[in-house]
């Protein structure tokens, strides 16, 4: 190290290209936004043509650089044919996911199906394609979208929790394979965010009181809190982390 070596890493994306599934709303829109005000070229994924859409046109609008490609992660060959033709990819945020709570003795085998091809296959595949592209670069970073309940059990969300379990898993492994191809392989823990899909359920008074409580900080999250964490592990500042998950709880997991 020199005396002319900067201090502070830059968190800044300019010349990257950045792909996020499931980016047609929630936390996923909210990284493509975010990624884009960050100076990368985005390309919006999404199995809804219309939301990603409207996703890069705002990217557009604000005098960045965004595509939108369909891209149903439930199917491999959706996978396979939204990443063919990237000749360049330096991040992948793997976002697509749901979460289908049910009592653990009336799951039912839609929901574990669902679950299972877009949370686990959907990851597995949308990682793998991205993984073969950042390969030929010799560089890249694949950012899981993992979850509080990656670390944790609760009640009623069994097979999204085992999903999650499964994130963590596929990071560390992942992580340790490709490092030596100079590929990061990180992830987000996020507890619950509120964004238009879960406000109503968060605002529950017994369903979000009970989530409330278990977060020391006593808020739920926002996008924006997870989007920071996401573009914070895409840029260089991040350059020498790799395996493990940055978690965004509010403290859940330290108790």
């Amino acid at each position: 190290m020199t005396d002319t070596a900067p201090i502070l890493p830059s968190m800044r994306l300019d010349g990257m290209v950045a792909a996020v599934t499931g980016a047609g709303r929630g936390i996923g829109r909210g990284c493509a936004l975010a990624m884009a005000e960050a100076g990368a070229e985005v390309i919006a994924m999404s199995r809804t043509a219309a939301e990603i859409e409207e996703v890069a046109a705002l990217i557009r609008q604000k005098g960045g650089h965004a595509h939108a490609i369909v891209c149903d992660v439930a199917d491999p060959a959706s996978i396979r044919a939204a990443f063919t033709g990237l000749q360049k990819l330096d991040v992948l945020v793997n976002n697509a996911g749901v979460s289908m709570p049910e009592p653990f003795l009336d799951l039912s085998e839609d929901a574990v199906n669902l679950t299972v091809d877009i949370n686990v296959r959907g990851a597995v595949f949308a990682a793998q394609a991205a993984a073969q592209i950042m390969d030929r670069q010799g560089s890249g970073v694949i950012i899981n979208m993992s979850s509080t309940f990656g670390k944790v059990g609760r009640p009623g969300t069994s097979v999204y929790s085992a999903s999650k379990h499964f994130i963590e898993g596929l990071t560390k492994s992942a992580a340790i394979e490709l490092a030596p191809k100079g590929i990061r392989v990180v992830a987000v823990g996020p507890t619950a965010i509120d964004t238009p899909m879960t406000h109503n359920r968060l605002m529950d008074p017994v369903r979000g009181g009970d989530l409330l409580s278990r977060i020391p900080m006593g808020r739920f999250g926002q996008v924006g809190d997870v989007v920071g964490a996401v573009v914070f592990l895409a840029s260089p500042a991040a350059a020498l982390i790799t395996g493990t998950t940055l978690m965004v709880d509010g403290g859940w997991t330290a108790q």
